[in-house]
């Protein structure tokens, strides 16, 4: 298959293409290279060294022997859009390229316009550049198990069989998002499933969990083909900020009581989760939904499982949780689709969080600890006005 990965750069987008391509696909990544400048705006880096996305295409050609095609452009420009896909002709697009930090868009007004424009215009013309080039184009979106908030009820795979005064329908999922990123999530999903029905498109929508590690088996074959690890309090995800606050012998920060309950994924199943649901595409007309998680814990849970695997003391931190959440809520995931199309899930377990005590050891000179402390207030967005105040 020809396969388009769209945020080929990114902590996610760069190890999905380069399994992809060791699975033998016609790979091509673009970028806008946004999400390397946002480490400039924050003042943070990712605590492993990361090269240039083209040095990381040479290191793969030399390694494997196989090519990955280079776009640099912003889907928000619909004209590079639809060129590059016309240019590619891809049979699936993989679609990652998008600001993904919820505390991102909750800085201030500034952040949150940027984070919907940025998602949902990109989106849109990545719907647009299918329906114009070839609507067979297969689109696997990557959404976030963020966009169904914490229902009362089992949480269905994007869909929901509704019996309401006698009569029954089967429709979305009802959404109740914690951000506006997490509300650009939705919009995606609207807007790709209504692409899908007046457009007979096919499409894939992959509700992500928390994605927790830095290595695959392509991206350990050398170093330059490392993929980023982000520990702060805007884009680093809570079990990766955890165990760099274990190794520095720092307290780790849970935010509230520790009750809230995430999904969790391997960021070796997310790249097999990618390849099988590319290979085996939607019908046309199908927006399919796949909750792309193997498991659930409380932030608690998570802080004890890392503090239990450390070899040294370890304490917790509780701090007032900067977001707006349930402090204890009911959590249950339908998650089978995948794992029917054939995901055998890497489970957390102490060996593979002592490989990333590993890695935080040899990079911890790089961490900047102040960043790991949250600034962003969801009660209190910044304003020009208050911070003169």
């Amino acid at each position: 298959m020809r396969i388009l990965v769209l945020g080929g750069d990114g902590y996610l987008g760069w190890p999905t293409a380069l399994h992809l391509s060791d699975c033998g696909h016609e790979v091509a990544v673009a970028d806008n290279f946004a999400r390397r400048s946002y480490d400039h705006e924050m003042g943070v880096q990712s605590l492993v060294p990361i090269e240039p996305l083209q040095q990381r295409v040479d290191a793969w050609r030399e390694v494997s022997g196989k090519e990955i095609a280079l776009y640099g452009g912003d889907l928000v420009d619909g004209e590079f859009t639809v060129g590059m896909v016309r240019d590619f002709r891809p049979d699936a697009i993989v679609h990652f390229a998008e600001q993904r930090a919820a505390p991102y868009s909750m800085i201030d007004r500034k952040h949150a316009v940027y984070t919907q424009h940025n998602n949902v215009v990109g989106n849109l013309n990545v719907l647009f550049a299918i329906e114009e080039v070839d609507p067979e184009i297969h689109l696997v979106k990557l959404g976030t198990m963020g966009e169904y908030g914490t229902p009362n009820i089992d949480i269905e795979e994007g869909w929901l069989e509704v019996t309401h005064k006698g009569r029954t329908d089967r429709m979305l999922y009802p959404k109740k998002p914690g951000s506006f990123y997490h509300l650009s999530k939705v919009h995606d999903s609207h807007n790709i499933e209504f692409a899908c029905r007046i457009w007979g498109l096919r499409a894939t929508d992959l509700n992500q969990g928390v994605v927790y590690g830095q290595e695959t088996p392509q991206t350990a074959r050398d170093p330059r083909l490392a993929t980023r690890f982000d520990y702060d309090a805007i884009f680093g995800t809570v079990l990766n900020r955890f165990v760099i606050q274990a190794v520095l012998g720092h307290p780790l920060t849970v935010y509230g009581t520790g009750g809230q309950t995430r999904g969790l994924i391997d960021i070796r199943d997310t790249v097999e989760c990618i390849r099988l649901a590319a290979e085996n595409p939607a019908e046309r007309g199908e927006f399919r939904v796949f909750n792309q998680m193997t498991e659930s814990f409380s932030v608690g849970e998570i802080a004890k499982v890392v503090a239990n695997s450390y070899d040294g003391a370890v304490d917790v931190e509780h701090l007032d949780n900067p977001r707006v959440e349930q402090a204890e809520h009911y959590y249950n995931v339908v998650h089978t689709g995948l794992v029917e199309l054939g995901l055998d899930p890497h489970l957390l377990s102490n060996t593979l969080i002592t490989s990333l005590f590993g890695v935080a050891e040899a990079h911890k000179h790089r961490v900047d600890s102040a960043a790991m402390r949250p600034t962003v207030q969801w009660r209190k967005p910044a304003s020009p006005m208050r911070d003169q105040g």
